[in-house]
């Protein structure tokens, strides 16, 4: 079809190709001004608070006015702005607390925020999600700490989540630059905090950083856990690996978030064909926003040094059989139910696919299985039940 060619005839307008690339670009910029606009709306109010919270910590608001003068404070500005939400107690005391969270712990460091900053935006931008630069103007006096830039791309209540359970600033950037690269909801944030998603993340064994270029390596290494919690299922006490697999494709979503923002699920016991023999993989992912496969494979027992050179042939034959030029390599990754150290780092020597081994913990196990009859209990009393009815 030509460029020009005519697609839709409506309201006695004809609409070619040109004007429907025109349009994609007419939605497209809206959409990019919404979001500054919403980005812009929300940074004033988040820089607002900063001041309100800094202004109550520099001029020492309580040693001039009172202990009472937050609650003051409050019904001043409630009475000034009937209509707005925010100006409760609670809530400018986090203005306060999350001022001095951050200025203080960075002054016992002797660090700046701003470095931290550019470290996590050049990181943002290398995953596609640029922070652009907002226009803040402001005076702040000597020795006080401005607001910082990334701040403003999330939410006040995901400030308050984090000032509220992270021990350090490193935690706190942590969860604030994961909820903007990932779009985390306040939920979410929440669940990933329970989850101490800041220890346990990118800890798994692994050969990335020899196998794959820097700074992709140290993404991939991001997505992966030491440790993954399997307590949303209940097995047998005797279980297997089909049935641990069968219990996490039942529960799919939550084995999803489980796994991390970005997987998405091809299948299970996917087939492939090499040289004629099938082979099944235990479950294969494909990750969105690193655009590579992720071969997933599980064993109820601890690491074995075979299991790694099982787990370089699946991905050695995703990468020759279902890989694109658009796909970066494929990952591997064992989960296990523990493993050793130097064994796992021993067996990886010599393979040069990348691959890593984690464990999993929390398997619900299924106790009122013991407490029922079995099959041929159940039948046995049938036929009982069956035998004294025939005799009345």
């Amino acid at each position: 079809m030509q460029d020009n060619a005519i697609i839709v005839s409506s309201h006695n307008v004809k609409c070619d190709q040109e004007y429907y690339t025109w349009l994609r670009e007419l939605k497209t910029t809206y959409h990019n001004a919404q979001e500054r606009a919403a980005v812009k709306v929300n940074s004033e109010s988040l820089l607002w608070k900063w001041r309100l919270g800094r202004d109550l910590v520099m001029r020492k608001a309580e040693q001039r006015w009172g202990a009472g003068v937050v609650e003051q404070l409050s019904l001043d500005l409630k009475a000034e702005f009937p209509n707005e939400k925010g100006f409760g107690v609670a809530n400018l005391w986090f203005m306060k607390k999350w001022y001095l969270f951050y200025s203080e712990k960075l002054h016992q460091a002797g660090r700046e925020l701003q470095l931290i900053d550019t470290k996590a935006k050049e990181k943002l931008y290398q995953a596609g999600r640029e922070i652009k630069d907002i226009v803040l103007h402001e005076e702040i006096e000597a020795g006080a700490m401005s607001f910082p830039e990334v701040f403003a791309y999330i939410p006040w209540r995901h400030h308050v989540e984090i000032i509220n359970k992270c021990k350090s600033v490193e935690e706190a950037l942590f969860y604030i630059y994961h909820s903007i690269e990932e779009g985390w909801s306040r939920s979410n944030l929440i669940n990933c905090i329970k989850a101490n998603l800041y220890k346990n993340q990118g800890f798994a064994i692994t050969n990335f950083a020899e196998q794959l270029p820097h700074p992709h390596a140290e993404m991939v290494q991001e997505i992966t856990k030491e440790n993954y919690d399997f307590g949303f299922v209940t097995l047998p006490r005797k279980y297997d690996e089909l049935q641990l697999e069968d219990a996490l494709s039942h529960y799919i979503t939550r084995f999803l978030l489980e796994l991390g923002n970005g997987f998405s699920f091809v299948g299970r016991q996917k087939e492939i064909i090499v040289d004629g023999v099938s082979r099944r993989i235990d479950m294969l992912f494909y990750h969105l926003r690193l655009h590579c496969y992720v071969v997933v494979e599980l064993k109820t027992c601890k690491f074995s040094p075979e299991y790694a050179g099982k787990l370089n042939f699946y991905v050695n034959a995703v990468d020759d059989l279902l890989k694109t030029e658009e796909d970066n390599p494929t990952i591997g990754l064992l989960i296990c139910s523990d493993m050793r150290q130097t064994e796992v780092k021993y067996s990886f020597m010599g393979i040069n696919t990348p691959i890593g081994v984690a464990k999993y913990s929390n398997v619900q196990v299924e106790e009122l299985q013991a407490q029922l009859p079995s099959i041929e209990q159940l039948q046995q009393r049938i036929m009982l039940l069956e035998q004294e009815l025939q005799h009345k």
